[in-house]
């Protein structure tokens, strides 16, 4: 695994944070059966609209939080083989960027569409990446059915499903859409202005959503 993730040090770094986070979880409830529930640091963790505006952070710490083992491990599989094939195609500061924006952009889509909803995992982010993967293979000159059924397949899923976020992942495919061209943008310039922009409107909402402003 080590040499699999060899140039892509920000996905090695999500992942072990995603797993440290866990771990903490699960040392703190004193099982690994499903320690989120007895977790006092894992449901502070969480992306709840009631309490977010006392605690803002969750929207980026909702993003590393997972209710048991085999939502981290689903996680962290989709992470580790695609969030690898686009940060190096892409570069770690454009993933990094990237990355963050679409956990941002799935929070806020959360709070504005499913207010009270708890939620936790990074399958937002996921969801991100998924549709930036389709960028990494028409980069590359390569077929893009596969990524495509891919996102279509997780899609359909998210929809069959009863145990996942359905606005959290649709917030994550959406800010992907949007990301796409300005990650593989050509000009740098053009590349950082976009990312930068999609952040910052996924950062306002955010803001709204805290009663920060209006």
């Amino acid at each position: 695994m080590k040499n699999y993730l060899k140039g892509a040090p920000a996905t090695a770094v999500i992942a072990v944070a995603c797993i440290a986070a866990w771990l903490a979880s699960a040392a703190q409830a004193g099982t690994l059966n499903a320690p989120y529930y007895r977790s006092e640091l894992a449901l502070d963790s969480t992306l709840w609209g009631p309490m977010f505006a006392s605690a803002p952070y969750t929207a980026v710490t909702s993003a590393f939080t997972h209710l048991d083992a085999t939502h981290l491990v689903l996680n962290m599989v989709v992470l580790v083989f695609i969030g690898r094939e686009v940060e190096r195609a892409v570069g770690t500061a454009t993933y990094v960027a990237a990355y963050a924006t679409a956990v941002l952009g799935s929070a806020a889509t959360i709070l504005w569409a499913d207010f009270d909803s708890p939620t936790v995992g990074a399958s937002g982010a996921l969801f991100a990446l998924m549709v930036l993967l389709i960028g990494v293979y028409r980069h590359r000159g390569m077929d893009l059915r596969a990524p495509i059924v891919l996102v279509a397949v997780n899609v359909v899923y998210t929809f069959i499903a009863g145990d996942v976020s359905l606005w959290g992942h649709a917030g994550g495919l959406f800010t992907g859409l949007v990301l796409l061209p300005f990650v593989f943008a050509r000009q740098a310039r053009i590349r950082w202005l976009g990312i930068g922009a999609v952040a910052a409107v996924a950062i306002v909402a955010l803001s709204f959503r805290a009663g920060l402003w209006g």
